[in-house]
């Protein structure tokens, strides 16, 4: 079992939780049951199932609103990672001593489970959920956490893990000054989000670095040797813990790295060396060899088999929403990506696939860069179908090097587009490098739609 970190926050008194989703209901609960006097305050409308929550656990509320007077008589605030630092509620918070802190760290008191916490601007998700399943098929007791699946504050107070694996987001970095990962994972850093850090590529870098904040030298920091941008970041930020490299290009060892036959090895003293060839992997193209790679690092410093790894890096199937194949429709195939929110993600799924392609792309530009896509475009790209509002970036970056590009009217619209630039061996690709707020509730509505719409062809 991990220590548990010390922490310096109330204990008891009133706490206010700000913002009633996923993660803000679970840490009402467990601060209940905690013994605090709990309230919580959305400024938005409630979602009916989160509203039935808090009313059956008898737990106040309000939404619409945030009743200043209210939240400023709490002893600890605790906020959803989706509430920016420098809203005016927040610094007022903060001006006046109230501690305001993430479901993560809150939660994080009341376990001594191990923490296993993965980040990165691509991939996050994949290997988080690769990583549950390798450990989870190896018998052991662990549950998924952080921005995905139930929210951590409601396992910690209704289960009793040995593990979490933690899918954590720069914005829920961010807000964590004591939390410490036992094993913290950095798959890469890409400029993504970078409305939310002044547009600022050093600032989003530091917020990723934070995932080794409070480790110790017994600490795992498992990281990307071959990613540019985390290499120069080491220069700053300066692990304590056991550092385990992942590369493909080069031989890194203790590590993961590829040989010239194609083959995964990972090496971590005193434990037996393991292979696979990637053609094994469940998971195909360059992106999925470093979430394999990474997630095996995890699960071999667990001590788990050889062979139960292999067996469950061959059986893995990705989430819904990643590189998700829909359908084959008059030889063309359909893939849903919704969940390619930023440019280098698209970047990862254009790699990943022959050509042809028709990319279905577009929606809240987040302060997207499109040029790193212009060779694959060119090179693999029949036609780009654009969503959203608004998509003058995507022309002025792109338009010399599609073939086509062209607006649609919804995601029906793009789809049936699509369907009638694609040929037979094409592949019609939701990519979009941007968020969905535009057109859609999240991704994940975005995704559905794209389904629903290929189906009905």
């Amino acid at each position: 079992m991990a220590a548990i970190p010390t922490y310096h926050y109330p204990q008891q008194g009133k706490l206010t939780v700000l913002g009633a989703g996923e993660s803000g209901v679970g840490t009402a609960i467990l601060a209940q049951k905690k013994g605090f006097d709990v309230w919580v305050s959305d400024s938005g409308k409630i979602a009916e199932r989160y509203k039935k929550e808090l009313q059956e656990t008898g737990i106040r509320y309000e939404e619409g609103k945030h009743s200043e007077q209210e939240i400023i008589s709490s002893d600890l605030v605790v906020k959803s990672p989706g509430i920016p630092q420098n809203v005016p509620i927040v610094q007022r918070l903060k001006a006046v001593g109230i501690p305001v802190i993430a479901e993560i760290e809150f939660a994080a008191q009341y376990t001594d489970a191990r923490l296993i916490c993965i980040t990165g601007s691509n991939g996050k998700s994949t290997t988080t959920m690769l990583t549950w399943h390798l450990l989870n098929h190896a018998g052991l007791n662990v549950g998924l956490a952080g921005n995905i699946g139930r929210s951590f504050a409601l396992q910690v107070a209704r289960e009793q893990y040995d593990y979490y694996v933690l899918e954590l987001s720069s914005f829920m970095l961010d807000d964590m000054e004591h939390f410490r990962a036992n094993v913290a994972v950095l798959l890469n850093i890409t400029p993504d989000h970078l409305d939310r850090y002044d547009y600022k590529l050093e600032n989003y870098v530091d917020s990723k670095f934070r995932i080794i904040r409070n480790q110790q030298p017994e600490d795992l920091f498992i990281y990307c040797a071959d990613d540019p941008v985390t290499v120069q970041g080491l220069e700053k930020h300066h692990p304590i813990a056991k550092m385990l490299p992942f590369s493909i290009v080069k031989h890194v060892e203790p590590g993961a790295y590829l040989t010239s036959n194609n083959e995964i090895v990972i090496n971590i003293p005193h434990q037996d060396t393991f292979t696979m060839d990637i053609n094994e992997l469940s998971l195909q193209g360059k992106h999925n060899v470093y979430n394999n790679m990474a997630s095996g690092l995890v699960a071999k410093a667990q001590e788990l088999r050889n062979a139960t790894m292999k067996e469950s890096m061959g059986s893995f199937k990705n989430i819904p929403h990643r590189l998700e194949f829909v359908a084959c429709i008059a030889g063309v195939n359909y893939i849903n990506d919704s969940k390619a929110t930023n440019v280098n993600a698209v970047w990862y799924a254009l790699e990943s696939l022959a050509p042809q392609v028709v990319l279905i792309m577009g929606g809240v530009d987040k302060g997207n860069d499109y040029e790193m896509l212009r060779d694959l475009v060119r090179t693999k790209v029949r036609a780009i179908v654009c969503i959203g509002k608004d998509n003058s970036r995507i022309y002025d970056s792109l338009e010399e090097d599609a073939q086509i590009i062209v607006n649609s009217s919804s995601m029906r619209d793009a789809v049936e587009i699509a369907s009638h630039l694609a040929q037979k061996g094409d592949t019609v690709l939701l990519s979009p490098a941007c968020a969905s707020f535009d057109w859609f509730k999240n991704f994940e509505d975005r995704g559905e739609q794209f389904k629903e719409a290929v189906m009905d062809l």
